[in-house]
C-alpha cells in the first residue's frame, strides 16, 4: 500500500498521518520464521525538516511506533506460538521510498523493521519431559548432566602416558 507524500513536498501539508491498522501481506513474510502478521498498530508521521547537515534542504523524516505479534513456530514443539513486540522508529525515511514516485510503499517499511524484532529462539514450553524419543530426551539446561563419560577409560590411557 502506497502513501503518496506529494502533498507533503509541495509545502500543502506539514506532516501526513500514517496512523491506524495494517495487516502485512504473506507476500512479504513467505521465506521467513514468521507465519502470519496481521493486526500491526502503527502509531506516527511522516514530516519534512531541515537537514542537520545542509540547513537549506529539506529531507523528509519518519516518526512511528509500531505493536503487533507475529505469529511464529515454537523453537520446541514447532507449534504456533505469538510473539509480542514493540518498535520505535525515528529516523531519515529516503532508504524507505520509491525513487522518483513520491511514495513510500508502507508495507515494505513496516517488514524492513519487523524482520528485525524476529527472534533465533523463542519457546513457550514448560515441560520438556513429553519430548523425547526412542534412546533420546529433550533436557533443560536446569537439569544436571550424567557425568557418566563412556571415552573416561581412554581419556585415563592418554594422561598416563
Amino acid at each position: 500500500m502506497d502513501i503518496d507524500l506529494s502533498l507533503l513536498h509541495s509545502n500543502t501539508v506539514t506532516e501526513i498521518d500514517i496512523t491506524g491498522n495494517y495487516d502485512i501481506p504473506e507476500v512479504y513474510f513467505n521465506n521467513s520464521d514468521v507465519l502470519e502478521l496481521n493486526n500491526i498498530e502503527v502509531q506516527g508521521k511522516i514530516y519534512r525538516d531541515a537537514s542537520e547537515d545542509n540547513p537549506n534542504q529539506d529531507i523528509d523524516y519518519i516518526k512511528s511506533r509500531i505493536i503487533g505479534n507475529m505469529k511464529i513456530k515454537d523453537s520446541i514443539s514447532l507449534e504456533p506460538v505469538s510473539y509480542p513486540f514493540l518498535i520505535e522508529y525515528d529516523d531519515i525515511l529516503e532508504e524507505n521510498c520509491k525513487k522518483n514516485e513520491n511514495t513510500l510503499d508502507i508495507f515494505q517499511f513496516l517488514w524492513e523493521n519487523i524482520v528485525l524484532e524476529v527472534p533465533l529462539h523463542f519457546t513457550k514450553v514448560d515441560d520438556l519431559s513429553k519430548f523425547h524419543g526412542d534412546g533420546w530426551k529433550l533436557i533443560s539446561e536446569d537439569e544436571p548432566i550424567n557425568e557418566n563419560n563412556p571415552f573416561s577409560e581412554l581419556l585415563n590411557d592418554f594422561e598416563e602416558e
